[in-house]
Parts: structure tokens; C-alpha cells; sequence
């Protein structure tokens, strides 16, 4: 070990044993001297005084590496909600974040794992509707300067440049004292701009056309009043709680030929924020069937605490090797759109059809994958398809590229993409298979690739 690493090491080891007179406070983060973090520590209900944990990363443009200014950086939970306070990238990308973080009695951090969430002005926020972000162990953080910090690849941030729009809206969302997690959305002409708030409900929206905006707080066991603007450049919307108790939605799940898929999971999206075309949109931190944990739903769901508003309810959206029945041909298939009013309970009176993903071979069978040239698309034969449409989207949800070809028997389905190849770009291929119905000649869908899988991108 170095001299600066065991002086490092030394100063952590000091700071992990509190020392401060009096408790300290984890959520108002009070009681400690100046440089230190209130935590929990593991087998205790006290809390204590400890080094912070950092995350030290980079902000970046893709599509050249420069550093991003000015960008706002916030960790989330597993639940989605944020775990953190806001962090602002200086002006060469570069930020430090600080984290909450259990402790062991020496005050090394316990596992915990985040992710990442940027949004900055000109450039679309991550993750988005294809990119997903990887999670990070604060447990891995070590000692460096004071602090716990955790600094890798995983810590760095690429955003995708985007056209700018004058417009944002910045302002303060109260936050209950359990903290779920809140989402707050603004929305212009059915179109909606969601963004995660802060641990201490500091939000911003970025990059908003000029025009009469409502924003809305979403978060699961509680209400919030609406408010309402006009963009015309930066202005200040706070956001208030209200007394009206939330919703909650009911339905039944059906899996029909599930292959090795038995359980799944049931997601609500901001109605505003859904997109059809790539099946995906904004979801409330928790609002979802199981709450939390792997999915496990294989008949009938609740999901409870839900929020008053429109709703696009999705299942078997998580990589589970199960997807939505694609089939238009029969019931139950189409995207299930639900009203929620305050204190109300909203059952859906279809079921849900779930049926066995198309695996996946490459590019991006288990994680986004960095291509050079333009890749082979490869996957699963289905078992008694026709044809396979494949599809390409990019990193803005726009589909770039789309093929059909023949079915195969016995083989490995593949096609050349043939679409765009921008640097720095995210793109995600689907494939659906599909089959002829004898004597009436229409065409079905028989069931489609995982949701999140064969994602590749151009370094």
C-alpha cells in the first residue's frame, strides 16, 4: 500500500467510528461534522458517522467523447426511485455523487446497488427507451482522499445529442417521509416528459418546446396536486402532496406456451409517456406486480398505492424469456389503456396473453454489445412460423430498419442489418415470427424476441 492509500485508509477508518457528540440524522443528513455522512450500520439502530460514499464518473457526448456540462446526475434503487441527491457535471463531464450507504461497524460500505440516471440540456436523457443502465455495488467503493468512492467504466455516462429546445422546467417536489420514489411528468397535447426527482425532490425537465404544460408527481402510496405552466424558457413549478388517498389495479395474467418462462412481472407507464411503437414509457418508482424482487406473477396481480391518472398496464416486460402475446388475431393481445381515480380501485377485465420470448443469440443476448460493422442478427427458430419480421430502433425509439424473410426449419434465423450505423448510436433489433392462417390468408403473430435483449451500439 502507498503512503497516500494507508493515510487514506487510516482517515476512513477514524471517520467509521462516528465520534461526532450526539445522533446524527441519515435522512435530514444532520449531526455530523462537515465532510462526514449520517448512515445506518448493519445490526444496529443507531446510526453513526462515516467518510461518504462517491460515485466519480464522467458525463460524455457519444458521439466524440467531449465532456457534457451542466448535466444532473442521480443514482436510483432497484425500485427506480432515487437513492441520492442531485450531482451537477462540471464543465469537462466530470461529476462526484455522493450515496447512501449501510455500513459495517469499520464503516465499509454493504452491498447496495445503483443506477445511473443523466439528463442534460441538448441531448436525451439515459437510460432511455432502448439503453438500459448496468447496476454498481457500492460495496466495491474504496478508500481514496476521505471518502468511499467507486469509479469505472460503469460510473461514466454517454448521452446521445438531441435537438435543443429553449424550454425547462425546474422546481421542488415534497417528499414523504417514507420515500417511494417520485416521477414527475410534463405534459403538452397527450405528450408527456418524465424525469426521476432527487432524494430531496429537486427535479428538472429538460429541453421542452415552448407552449402550456401540466406537471404531475407520481408516487406509489401517495397524491399529488397538479400544477400547471407556461414554457417560454426556464421557469419554476414546486409541487405539493395532497390529501386524497391513491388507487390501485387488478388483473389476471395468462402464459400460453411459456417454454422456459413460468413467472413474470406487471409494469404501469405514464400513459403520456408510452410509446407503442417500441412498447415502452415512464413507470413510477414500485409501481409494479411483484413490488419488488424477481418476477413472480403467473395469474392474477395487485398492484396497490397507485396514483390517480391514465395508465398503460404492460406485462412480461423485464427479460423473464416471456413476452406479450403478439398475436392480434385473438383477444387479450392489445395494449391495455386504465383510467385510475383517487381512493378507487381499477380492475382490468381482460386478461393479459403471455407467451414464450424468441431467444436471443447476438448481438445482445444478455447485455448491449459494441459493433464495428454492420452485425448478423441471429435468434431462435420458432416452431411453426412462416415468415420473421425483423426490425431495427434506434436509441430514440425511431425504427431505422426493417426486413421480412422466410422462415426457417431446423436452422438459425439470421439477416445482415442493413440500416444506419451513427457513432455512438443505440440500436435494438426485434424480431417477430408469424404465420398464414389457411383459407383466409391472414397473417398472425406467433411471438416476438425479449423486450430488452439485442441491443448493440457503434463505438
Amino acid at each position: 500500500m502507498t503512503t497516500t492509500r494507508l493515510a487514506s485508509a487510516v482517515l476512513i477508518a477514524v471517520a467509521g467510528c462516528g465520534g461526532d457528540s450526539g445522533p446524527c440524522d441519515p435522512v435530514a443528513q444532520s449531526g455530523c461534522d462537515n465532510g462526514k455522512a449520517c448512515e445506518q450500520v448493519a445490526g444496529s439502530d443507531t446510526p453513526a458517522c462515516f467518510a461518504p460514499v462517491e460515485l466519480h464518473g464522467r458525463v460524455m457526448n457519444l458521439a466524440n467523447n467531449a465532456g457534457v456540462a451542466g448535466a444532473r446526475v442521480v443514482a436510483l434503487d432497484v425500485n427506480g426511485a432515487a437513492a441520492s441527491g442531485v450531482a451537477i457535471s462540471a464543465a469537462d463531464g466530470r461529476y462526484a455523487l455522493q450515496v447512501p450507504a449501510q455500513r459495517g461497524a469499520g464503516g465499509a460500505p454493504s452491498a447496495f446497488p445503483v443506477t445511473l440516471r443523466a439528463d442534460a440540456v441538448g441531448f436525451q436523457s439515459f437510460p432511455g427507451t432502448i439503453r438500459q443502465p448496468l447496476p454498481i455495488d457500492v460495496a466495491t467503493a474504496t478508500p481514496l482522499n476521505g471518502s468511499y468512492v467507486v469509479q469505472s467504466a460503469l460510473t461514466d455516462i454517454g448521452l446521445i445529442a438531441q435537438a435543443a429546445a429553449a424550454g425547462a422546467i425546474h422546481g421542488h417536489v415534497a417528499v414523504a417521509d417514507d420515500h417511494p420514489g417520485v416521477l414527475v411528468v410534463a405534459e403538452a397535447s397527450g405528450k408527456g416528459f418524465a424525469v426521476i426527482a432527487a432524494r430531496d425532490g429537486d427535479y428538472a425537465i429538460f429541453n421542452l418546446a415552448a407552449g402550456h404544460y401540466t406537471v404531475t408527481a407520481y408516487a406509489r402510496g401517495h397524491v399529488y396536486t397538479p400544477g400547471e405552466t407556461d414554457v417560454t424558457g426556464d421557469v419554476k413549478l414546486d409541487l405539493a402532496l395532497a390529501s386524497s388517498a391513491p388507487g390501485s389495479l387488478s388483473g389476471q395474467i395468462e402464459i400460453v406456451n411459456g417454454g422456459t418462462g413460468s413467472t413474470t412481472s406487471v409494469v404501469a407507464f405514464v400513459e403520456s409517456t408510452f410509446d407503442p411503437v417500441t412498447g415502452r414509457g415512464a413507470p413510477p418508482p414500485g409501481l409494479r406486480a411483484p413490488s419488488s424482487g424477481p418476477p413472480s406473477v403467473s395469474g392474477a396481480f395487485t398492484i396497490d398505492g397507485v396514483p390517480p391518472g391514465k395508465y398503460v398496464v404492460v406485462a412480461a416486460f423485464e427479460n423473464d424469456d416471456l413476452v406479450r402475446d403478439p398475436d392480434h388475431c385473438i383477444a387479450g393481445t392489445a395494449d391495455v389503456h386504465v383510467q385510475v381515480a383517487a381512493g378507487q380501485a381499477a380492475p382490468i377485465a381482460t386478461s393479459f396473453k403471455v407467451t414464450g420470448a424468441l431467444a436471443v443469440m447476438s448481438p445482445g443476448a444478455t447485455q448491449a454489445e459494441a459493433v464495428t460493422a454492420a452485425p448478423a442478427l441471429r435468434w431462435a427458430d420458432d416452431s411453426s412460423e412462416d415468415h420473421y419480421v425483423v426490425e431495427v430502433f434506434d436509441s430514440f425509439g425511431q425504427r431505422v430498419w426493417n426486413t421480412t424473410i422466410s422462415g426457417v426449419s431446423g436452422g438459425t434465423p439470421t439477416v445482415t442489418y442493413g440500416g444506419p450505423m451513427a457513432p455512438g448510436m443505440y440500436y435494438q433489433f426485434r424480431v417477430t415470427s408469424t404465420k398464414t392462417q389457411g383459407g383466409t390468408g391472414t397473417t398472425c403473430e406467433l411471438s416476438r424476441s425479449e423486450d430488452l435483449r439485442g441491443v448493440f451500439y457503434v463505438p
